[in-house]
């Protein structure tokens, strides 16, 4: 598959981020692809508003997708979301066994899926993820660096 083919699914997933936006949250989204490609589940971040630490796009997602099949061995699904993962996405996406990660912008400062670290591919554990990075990665970069900078004072030179 080509970066290209995820836009559609991608797109989801940037309105789940404008979503985000709106509620103060980091403007992060992520949709979770069954095997033949439908989205399944989707969500944003929303720490702040559910004052939960672990309430970041990829693992609410991963916990839709999850409920909505039943099982949580998500091998043959794909995760998009627009922001690289952090460690704690990265080990939740790795740890539910999905497939295929599809991300948009690189994360410079918490990246951990080929940037600062590759925990998603890391050999040492018992399951490697396919990753496909840079799918409107303009636009994905461009909506968490203008959040950055204008509600918290930051230049945001860790997207990129």
């Amino acid at each position: 598959m080509t970066p290209g083919s995820f836009d559609a699914p991608m797109r989801r997933a940037l309105l789940e981020a404008e979503a985000a936006r709106a509620e103060g949250e980091i403007p992060i989204g992520a949709v979770v692809l069954d095997a033949a490609g439908t989205v399944i589940a989707s969500a944003h971040n929303s720490r702040e508003t559910s004052h939960d630490p672990t309430a970041h796009a990829e693992v609410l997602a991963l916990r839709q997708a999850a409920e909505s099949l039943g099982r949580w061995r998500l091998d043959d699904c794909t995760l998009v979301v627009t922001l690289e993962p952090c460690p704690m996405c990265a080990g939740a996406t790795t740890m539910a066994r999905v497939g295929r990660l599809v991300f948009g912008a690189w994360n410079d400062e918490y990246g951990a899926a080929g940037s600062r670290w590759d925990l998603v591919r890391d050999r040492r554990l018992n399951h490697q993820v396919e990753v496909i990075s840079g799918v409107l990665a303009d636009e994905c970069g461009a909506m968490v660096r203008e959040f950055l900078a204008t509600q918290r004072g930051s230049d945001a030179t860790e997207v990129s």
